[in-house]
């Protein structure tokens, strides 16, 4: 959810670790995408569990965000969560979808396509950029 606050924070690291083209580039690749991936299926569990989660000071989303992600849930259905990776709607679309019970199964598939495909549009950008310079 920290994703929400200050959005491509894990896209600037990706990018530079590729940049600097000391690291695997696949295993960054796959390391950014799982991580990404897990801390979706961490607001799914928070919705789901938004009863106990909602009651605490620290927990950093509010009715605004979370009508936000049900009105894009509901125009768009599990549609929606391709578009997990968008700054400042993605959280709360996956947030919306454990409140909504989503099984979690097809919930992942929907989240890792969204994810992977944004990661690996930036390293084949970034792969096609270092070759040519």
């Amino acid at each position: 959810m920290v994703a929400t606050i200050v959005p491509f924070g894990s896209e600037a690291y990706f990018i530079t670790l590729l940049s600097l083209d000391k690291y695997n580039g696949l295993l960054l690749l796959t390391a950014a995408s799982i991580g990404n991936i897990l801390g979706s299926l961490f607001n799914w569990i928070c919705g789901y569990y938004i009863n106990y989660f909602i009651k605490k000071p620290w927990f950093p989303i509010n009715n605004k965000m979370i009508d936000r992600g049900n009105k894009i849930f509901n125009k768009y259905g599990k549609w929606s969560l391709l578009f997990s990776w968008l700054p400042f709607i993605g959280d709360p679309i996956t947030f919306v979808a454990g409140t909504l019970r989503y099984p979690v199964a097809p919930f992942l598939v929907l989240v890792s396509i969204g994810k992977i495909g944004r990661y690996l549009i930036i390293y084949l950008s970034i792969m096609w950029t270092l070759n040519i310079f």
